[in-house]
């Protein structure tokens, strides 16, 4: 059974910098697809960043690039989002989610991914 466990959330002022990470059980983390999504108050889960299991695809979404960054360890079976300049509107709910696929992609639909952690809260303050 494959289990995801978040950490690294929590409360941090406006234009600082967090780093969550997302360890997943089991022995074929490499060929997973990993996706980092987000559900702000009142808002649907959105994506957020995705990497593929080589990691020599990446993708982020419009809101965040340039700020955060998806990275992987598959030695450690870890996926990690490094979250810099965040604003008030980065507040959310952070899942990160595996997908086992053919080849070597990322996927920004949620439907794509079948295994997901619990979440970590990370709260951005003005």
């Amino acid at each position: 059974q494959v289990q995801l466990v978040e950490s690294g959330g929590g409360l941090v002022q406006a234009g600082g910098s967090l780093r969550l990470s997302c360890v997943v059980s089991g022995r074929t983390f490499s060929t997973y697809a990993m996706g980092w999504f987000r559900q702000g108050p009142g808002k649907d889960r959105e994506v957020v960043a995705a990497i593929s299991w080589s990691a020599n695809g990446t993708y982020y979404a419009d809101s965040v690039k340039g700020r955060f960054t998806i990275s992987r360890d598959n030695a450690k079976n870890t996926v990690y989002l490094q979250m810099n300049s965040l604003k008030p509107e980065d507040t959310a709910v952070y899942y990160c989610a595996a997908a086992r696929r053919p080849g070597d992609g990322y996927y920004v639909t949620d439907s794509w991914y079948e295994y997901w952690g619990q979440g970590t809260q990370v709260t951005v303050s003005s």
